[in-house]
């Protein structure tokens, strides 16, 4: 067992999400980083399927009850156990210990996993937080425990060290379509972008220059994905994130191949995109 001390200002339970369920309106969810948690999960031994902990900039501070080996990825950060300072990826916590993941000092997302998964009850066979719907358990807060699945599985050689968070440009291949004929395209390409604050688990919203509208109205709502990059009524993208979702009446230009790059990139980070065939 778990019990959250400092819950930080968003710190949620993710696995690899529930897809398959659009039909019904419910994205898929799951980690922003995906290969963040799943060599996290790796190194400590668990299915690459099973759930830790998405912890945003601020760390956490949890203590454990029972002795548990742990392993953060991601974003690089400094972990303590009762204030000792540590070094990972993989670290032994004893019985009754306190570890604290401190301020991430690049990117913007570290993975905590824990031998065993965090055993909450999963809903549509994910035990993923969607900060959207509200579906799965609710983000962590002070004084919340969390159970630990039996340690039944032997850890795995290091698969390798997480990929640098992004640091300057940001380039994304973008495909066009299916609304790209409701705007002048050109700029989409030619102009840089600025992650802003306001960007969460739903959706990376950019700043610069507005896309200007080629056509006035209103469409029904339509079906979004992963990656669709919809133009709201200020001509500001916003490129859906894992929470995203699954219906939307503003126009979307185009889809964003690979959103992981998003995962670790912080307010400020300038964003280009690259047109794909």
């Amino acid at each position: 067992m778990i019990t959250v001390l400092r819950a930080g200002p968003l710190t949620t339970v993710q696995d690899l999400g529930r897809p398959g369920f659009a039909h019904l309106g419910v994205p898929r969810s799951g980690a922003l980083d995906v290969p963040a948690l799943t060599r996290a999960n790796r190194l400590v031994g668990n299915p690459v399927d099973a759930a830790g902990l998405e912890i945003t900039l601020m760390g956490c501070k949890l203590r454990f009850e029972a002795a548990a080996t742990v392993a953060l990825t991601g974003a690089p950060a400094v972990v303590k156990v009762d204030k000792e300072v540590v070094e990972g990826p993989v670290v032994a916590v004893p019985a009754g210990a306190v570890l604290e993941v401190g301020r991430a000092t690049r990117g913007l997302r570290s993975y905590l996993a824990v031998a065993g998964g965090i055993a909450v009850e999963p809903v549509l066979g994910s035990r993923s937080t969607d900060t959207l719907s509200g579906l799965g358990p609710e983000r962590l807060a002070d004084g919340m425990t969390l159970p630990i699945g039996p340690d039944v599985h032997e850890p795995a050689a290091d698969p390798g060290t997480d990929e640098q968070p992004p640091g300057g440009e940001l380039v994304l291949g973008l495909r066009l379509g299916p609304r790209d004929d409701w705007f002048e395209v050109a700029g989409l390409f030619t102009q840089t972008y600025e992650i802003s604050p306001m960007s969460n688990r739903v959706g990376a919203r950019l700043a610069g220059t507005a896309l200007t509208r080629t056509q006035a109205g209103e469409l029904p709502s339509e079906g979004v994905v992963l990656g669709a990059v919809q133009v709201p009524a200020n001509g500001q993208p916003i490129i859906f994130l894992a929470d995203h979702p699954t219906t939307g009446g503003y126009p979307v230009i185009g889809v964003v191949d690979d959103v992981t790059p998003l995962a670790q990139a912080r307010p400020g980070t300038t964003v280009r995109f690259r047109e794909l065939d």
